[in-house]
């Protein structure tokens, strides 16, 4: 088995996240609406302190409106497509690699430790673990968690490391 396939101009369009409002590359829905509820949360209660119940409301929708922005912007610091080529790219390479697997039985775990990452607040994987777990679904997949996490620890660890690249 070839640990390097060619990808059509096809396949490379079938990876792409696109945003399903504007069709722009790089859709990050789990960004826009963790920034959504964080921002409205946050800026709700603070209005809601200085305004009661109308200000509560009045501040969750703008706070919602731009903690979206901003979870969309810190999302798109994280490229998943990229992340995945990455992964497809290396992953007979890594010592979990079992030669009977293909690369998508392996692709949700990278998939599960990169959406745990969360660039805001980089912390180590043991922080974060759960969270990839959750987003796992072992139920669904062919490799047990017990197994899967170090695939998904690879991933999380990766976007861990570049991120001090991108905050210097």
């Amino acid at each position: 088995m070839s640990a390097k396939k060619d990808f059509s101009d096809d396949t490379v369009e079938e990876l792409r996240n696109d945003d399903p409002i504007s069709g722009e590359p790089g859709a990050h829905p789990v960004g826009v609406g963790v920034g959504t509820a964080l921002g409205g949360a946050a800026v709700g209660a603070a209005a809601g302190a200085l305004g009661g119940p109308i200000g509560a409301v009045a501040g969750a929708i703008a706070g919602g409106i731009a903690g979206g922005i901003a979870g969309k912007a810190t999302a798109e610091l994280i490229d998943p497509t990229l992340e995945m080529e990455h992964w497809r790219s290396v992953y007979t390479k890594q010592p979990y690699f079992q030669s009977s697997r293909e690369f998508t039985a392996y692709e949700p775990a990278y998939r599960a430790g990169m959406e745990a990452y969360d660039p805001l607040t980089p912390v180590t994987w043991e922080d974060r673990e759960e969270n990839a777990k959750e987003n796992y679904n072992a139920d669904l997949r062919e490799i047990p968690w017990s197994e899967a996490k170090v695939a998904a620890r690879d991933a999380y660890n990766r976007l861990h490391a570049e991120s001090y690249k991108w905050t210097k």
